[in-house]
């Protein structure tokens, strides 16, 4: 198994702000709307995937895309992630019916506790734009090529739209300032990101934006290199 990478956001996730993550998507009109067509987007994905039956959520968080993925009866679901407030808060706000059917895992993504091609997907939604790296992404798409056995539906931000430029124009601001005020949130460019996605095993089936030419965040969904061509 792979060591896994610590990152430095990861520490921040304890009780309080576990529970703070749970609730910041469920208030606010404008939190909602986005919680909503990123619930769909996930939808889409999943049907693009062939609505895999054995799926890897991670990081699952507190469990904010379980009510996507378990609307399919057949679906297998394992809820992983790295920190345990996360997994302790999905069990307080989750039924037992719906707890009866996931698997919790904690885990890093860096280094899955699972075997060698377990799940059909992985699914791994607001983790890549936390990492700036390319070495640190491309050890990460490399593990969750490890154990996918078909495709991996993951997001992120990128560039080449509205926001992103903006954002460009927010990290020069800040880069004036000194150290330490940088943001833990990054833009990727999209013909690196799609470069490492090759590297690492995958081929781009499709993709979707949340906003497109406005919003940073794209959903891209991978297949296994040695089963599927990408579309042309």
């Amino acid at each position: 198994m792979n060591t896994p990478i610590s990152l430095p956001f990861s520490a921040k996730y304890n009780r309080t702000h576990a529970e703070a993550y749970w609730q910041k998507h469920r208030k606010g009109l404008p939190r909602k709307l986005s919680n909503w067509r990123e619930q769909q987007l996930a939808g889409w994905a999943l049907a693009q995937a062939n609505q895999p039956e054995r799926v890897l959520d991670l990081p699952c968080g507190a469990g904010r895309f379980w009510p996507t993925l378990l609307a399919n009866d057949q679906r297998s679901l394992i809820a992983a992630d790295n920190a345990a407030a996360m997994l302790d808060v999905a069990q307080q706000v989750h039924s037992p019916q719906t707890l009866a059917r996931v698997q919790l895992l904690q885990t890093s993504a860096f280094a899955i506790n699972l075997p060698d091609n377990h799940v059909d997907s992985i699914f791994c939604m607001r983790l890549l734009h936390h990492i700036e790296s390319n070495d640190h992404r491309l050890a990460l798409l490399k593990e969750c090529r490890r154990v996918t056995r078909d495709s991996l539906i993951i997001s992120l931000w990128v560039d080449g739209n509205i926001k992103a430029k903006r954002r460009e124009r927010t990290e020069a601001r800040r880069a004036v300032r000194g150290p330490g005020s940088n943001s833990n949130r990054f833009v990727a460019r999209r013909n690196e990101i799609e470069g490492l996605f090759v590297a690492a095993g995958f081929t781009l089936h499709s993709y979707k934006d949340f906003l497109p030419g406005y919003a940073m965040w794209r959903v891209y969904v991978l297949r296994v290199a040695h089963q599927y061509e990408p579309l042309s």
